[in-house]
């Protein structure tokens, strides 16, 4: 076999595409979604301010360009980051990225052209990412700082009618959530910083914690103190929030014409914003975490908040506050994104693991899974899991620590799944298979079990296969089809970076090995293949990706770095700095040689058997025309 990975242009005509999608049913797959975060999107012509978004012309001329070959594309989270910290997966939950504003269509008449061209352009101008396909952080949420105070300034003295209108209704509809965020912004400015366990007041600290009637009565007074003071600030808040909502909204319209969805991404995080906001509905003393594996001898310590199960349900299994606010953050995502959303770290919506706050994530240092630890003196209240579910001789730690479990203790796991998430994506029109599940590296008992009572889709990345294992779930043999299946991830190198790394190694032999073992079974050269895959990367890569596509996943994700052969790393985890969500699709996307995926089509329909290809060899040769 030749290997053309990199010779396709990445411009596909109609034809072309139609090609595609046939071979894609053939192979039995329902969706093909390209995974991309809305910082890393492309810029048009002369619009590269330093940083992405969707709802940019550049945006725009994306879902275009994936129209008739994509199904649906998969965003990172979409919410406000912090100056210093440009993790989207600790942004707020209800609060929209600024970020994500196109500043240009300020400056057009519908707007009332409330952003000058001028400032617009010496943004663009003096971007000094603009040469190079990397976001300018530090700079855009400056600039886009300025650029939104003189917008709000000139709507503010001249309101374009129409927009005012909305604007009035946006708030009155989005109060729940607007008027906190907004009112931590106004303190932010108060404090002179926006980490607000830095605050030298108690009282703002708590603002929607008091612990009497007497503090809730003063802590109102001090709300509407802070309210008028910074009056103009909350209201710019509050703009920005309308103008990246409509900007959404026009850009899902936009997409809907050209038949692709948005798939939401719900972090596992709540931003400091919300820990504030909410901070009544947090377990005290508490934090959610990893505990130590391979990759972590002490385990990973997030810092998240965790939710308090007291203030999930009520005695009549009814939402209590801290359910109402999930619910209510996961019907905005649905509503927001027809086409799903993906729950990172199901784990940690299931059966968190949990430690004490100033603590390792270790067992000795008192942490375990907050509903699997019935043996735990601090934690055992919460147990769904009862001691004669456990394996004495497995620790805390480990996956398969619960050994088993009865209907009941399934449904009690399960409940925040089906009151919640479930119930509402229901309410919204949509039903189970919008739901994405991250469930990669670590899957314990209850949570496998409460995804396969509910039939929830999970994630299988292939680039993750243990190649010495051979019931390996994320190998081609091992993939079932209700699955959403991927080379690799935002925290993965792109395949290419992998297959370099593992040509020539022992551990390359392994996957080379099982490789042809799954897609090569018929081959008469089996051991030729071998020595080919374990010698030439380019090889490797593509072979990767036919597994991909042979497997009977009926879901496949691709990352934009896999697809467009980009040859750098979008996050390395475990590390800081500016590097980390930073890459973008270079702007001349369009002039790159992408992964050709008439050829990988086509070897994914031999590598189902013979039989399989000689029922589809007009297909076959459908694919062989556009190869050329």
């Amino acid at each position: 076999m030749t290997c053309t990975l990199e010779k396709q242009p990445c411009i596909l005509d109609e034809k072309a595409k139609k090609v595609i999608r046939k071979a894609l049913k053939v192979l039995g797959k329902k969706n093909l979604a390209f995974i991309m975060h809305n910082g890393s999107f492309p810029s048009a012509e002369n619009q590269n301010t330093g940083f992405g978004s969707i709802n940019s012309d550049g945006g725009k001329e994306f879902i275009e360009y994936a129209s008739g070959l994509f199904d649906a594309i998969q965003l990172g989270p979409a919410g406000k980051t912090k100056s210093c910290d440009s993790s989207p997966y600790t942004g707020t939950i209800f609060s929209g990225n600024p970020l994500f504003i196109n500043l240009k269509e300020l400056t057009s008449k519908e707007w009332g052209k409330i952003l000058s061209e001028e400032t617009y352009y010496e943004i663009v101008s003096a971007n000094p990412n603009k040469n190079d396909n990397k976001t300018a952080y530090s700079y855009v949420y400056k600039k886009y700082g300025e650029a939104l105070q003189e917008a709000w300034n000139n709507f503010k003295a001249n309101p374009v009618k129409k927009l005012d209108k909305e604007f009035q209704v946006f708030k009155r509809e989005n109060d729940f959530w607007l008027d906190k965020d907004s009112l931590y912004e106004a303190l932010s400015i108060e404090h002179g910083n926006d980490y607000w366990p830095l605050w030298s007041s108690e009282t703002d600290k708590n603002l929607f914690n008091p612990q009497s009637i007497e503090q809730r009565m003063e802590f109102a007074k001090r709300i509407e103190e802070i309210e008028k003071k910074y009056s103009d600030e909350i209201e710019l808040y509050k703009f920005t929030q309308f103008v990246i909502s409509k900007q959404n909204e026009e850009t899902r319209e936009f997409a809907k014409k050209h038949n692709i969805k948005m798939i939401a991404d719900r972090q596992v995080a709540f931003s400091d914003r919300d820990t504030w906001a909410y901070q009544s509905l947090f377990l005290k003393g508490w934090c959610l975490g990893c505990p130590p594996d391979y990759f972590s001898k002490d385990g990973q310590a997030w810092g998240f908040p965790v939710m308090d199960p007291d203030r999930m349900y009520n005695s009549d299994g009814s939402l209590d506050d801290g359910g109402l606010l999930l619910k209510n953050l996961y019907k905005k995502m649905f509503k927001e994104n027809p086409g799903g959303v993906r729950i990172d770290h199901i784990v940690g919506l299931i059966d968190p693991w949990v430690y004490k706050a100033g603590k390792k994530p270790k067992i000795e240092e008192g942490a375990g899974r907050l509903y699997s630890s019935p043996e735990h003196p601090e934690l055992s209240k919460y147990a769904i899991a009862r001691m004669e579910n456990l394996n004495d001789e497995v620790t805390a730690d480990k996956e398969k620590r619960i050994k088993d479990l009865d209907k009941k203790q399934i449904k009690d796991y399960g409940r925040l799944i089906e009151k919640i998430v479930v119930a509402a994506a229901k309410e919204e029109g949509l039903d189970k298979d919008s739901i994405v599940c991250e469930d990669l590296g670590t899957l314990t008992t209850p949570v496998a079990s409460v995804m396969k009572e509910f039939g929830l889709q999970g994630m299988k990345l292939t680039q993750f296969v243990e190649a010495d294992k051979p019931e390996d779930p994320y190998r081609c043999c091992n993939i079932d089809n209700r699955c959403w299946a991927m080379v690799g991830t935002h925290d993965n190198e792109p395949i290419k970076m992998w297959a370099d790394q593992n040509i020539h190694t022992h551990v390359g032999y392994l996957h080379a090995k099982n490789l042809v073992d799954d897609l090569f079974a018929e081959a008469d050269n089996k051991d030729d293949i071998i020595v080919r895959l374990t010698d030439d990367a380019k090889f490797l890569a593509q072979t990767k990706l036919v597994e991909l596509f042979a497997s009977k996943a009926e879901n496949i994700q691709i990352f934009f770095t896999d697809y467009f052969n980009v040859y750098d790393v979008y996050n390395r985890p475990g590390t800081s700095g500016d590097a980390n969500w930073s890459l973008r699709l270079p702007d001349n996307y369009k002039e790159l040689s992408c992964i050709n995926l008439a050829v990988i089509l086509k070897l994914a329909i031999i590598a189902r058997g013979h039989e399989f290809a000689e029922k589809n060899h007009k297909m076959i040769e459908k694919l062989e025309e556009l190869i050329g």
